[in-house]
């Protein structure tokens, strides 16, 4: 998995996903890439971001452009913050420790996964900013309040609560491959009652299972009485959904599909992106999770509701070709064409990017 000099840098996300799949092996890229059984969510996912055009305006004044933005407070360089994937070290040896040093270089965002490959004391302590923790709601109430309370411990900042994956989903590459999840090391010692050893030499457990699929709305309440932390909802696809999460005090909202990998079929989270948007009415932050490929996909997603976007698999892209200086570039080159792309279109910021800027039906529709 060593960068090799000769290959040409890449210039796109897509040139540096063909390369990351000739650099990492065969079952680490089809854990990375494939998602649940016929993966047409995935599919679905590029047609319906190629299928929005964008509708540009000339001679504004786009000589200063500032992508800055800010997600509960805390300011981000551009609209972009990196997923809770978890296992890093699929990709590079370095595992979140380059990740983070790549979010601490290009000062955006960054989840860090409870099932991380490094544990989560040593990220909190490579972070030169603040970042959040995902976790879920656990069978064990004890198990959720821990982990929330070692975040906040932390300095973590905010809690991302995922919640379409408490059942498992048939992900079919990973059966031919007979491939395993490996265990987080944030888990050690946690299935068996004993208390948290970040330092401990104990196999780390496997905690499939954990998960509860039991748990309604009202779970959001009951974390927000253990914790001052603020909650994200992550796996948000519909309005009704929506509003019961601002009806629970969320934060935020993540409007995602889990990368196609938990339900398939199901739509691409940005043809669900305005029902969402639409239905929050700036109640909570609004975040696009899946399918971010070009600078044009962040200026879409804003345009339709979003406050930023989420990258997932590009993650281990980044990682696969050069380590965190990998991860860099790759965020370096989303940042260049979003710059680009929104003086193209006529804004000079985040705020000036709407509705206006997008449209699906052809203006000859009707007219020949």
């Amino acid at each position: 998995m060593e960068y090799d000099e000769k290959v040409k840098q890449p210039i796109n996300l897509f040139e540096y996903e063909r390369l990351a799949k000739s650099l990492m092996p065969e079952t680490e890229w089809d854990f990375v890439e494939g998602g649940a059984t016929d993966e047409i969510t995935i599919n679905r996912t590029r047609q319906a971001f190629d299928s929005i055009m964008l509708r540009p305006r000339m001679l504004v004044d786009v000589d200063q452009r500032d992508m800055s933005t800010n997600v509960l407070g805390q300011r981000i360089d551009f609209p972009v913050m990196l997923s809770p994937a978890g296992h890093h070290i699929r990709a590079h040896p370095d595992a979140e420790i380059a990740t983070v040093k790549a979010a601490n270089a290009m000062n955006v965002g960054m989840i860090l996964s409870s099932g991380s490959s490094v544990v989560m004391e040593d990220v909190a302590r490579a972070a030169t900013r603040r970042i959040w923790f995902q976790q879920y709601f656990y069978r064990d109430r004890a198990v959720t309040e821990l982990m929330a309370h070692r975040a906040e411990d932390l300095g973590f900042s905010a809690l991302c609560i995922t919640l379409d994956a408490s059942i498992r989903s048939k992900r079919e590459r990973n059966l031919r491959n007979d491939y395993a999840i490996p265990p987080s090391p944030n888990y050690e010692g946690i299935l068996n009652g004993e208390n948290f050893n970040p330092s401990s030499d104990d196999a780390p457990l496997n905690v499939s299972g954990m998960v509860s699929p039991k748990v309604t709305w009202d779970e959001f309440e009951w974390l927000a009485s253990k914790t001052d932390l603020p909650l994200i909802a992550k796996g948000v696809m519909t309005a009704e959904d929506a509003k019961l999460a601002v009806d629970h005090g969320v934060s935020a909202i993540i409007v995602s599909n889990h990368g196609g990998r938990s339900l398939d079929p199901t739509f691409a989270t940005i043809e669900v992106l305005p029902e969402v948007a639409e239905t929050v009415n700036g109640q909570a932050e609004i975040y696009l999770d899946g399918g971010i490929r070009r600078g044009t996909d962040i200026v879409k997603a804003i345009a339709l509701g979003a406050n930023a976007v989420l990258i997932g698999r590009p993650i281990f892209w980044g990682l696969a070709v050069n380590g965190a200086e990998g991860l860099r570039h790759l965020l370096e080159l989303l940042r260049e064409e979003f710059d680009s792309s929104m003086g193209l279109c006529g804004n000079t910021d985040i705020s000036s990017i709407d509705r206006s800027l997008v449209g699906r039906t052809s203006p000859l529709a009707g007219r020949i």
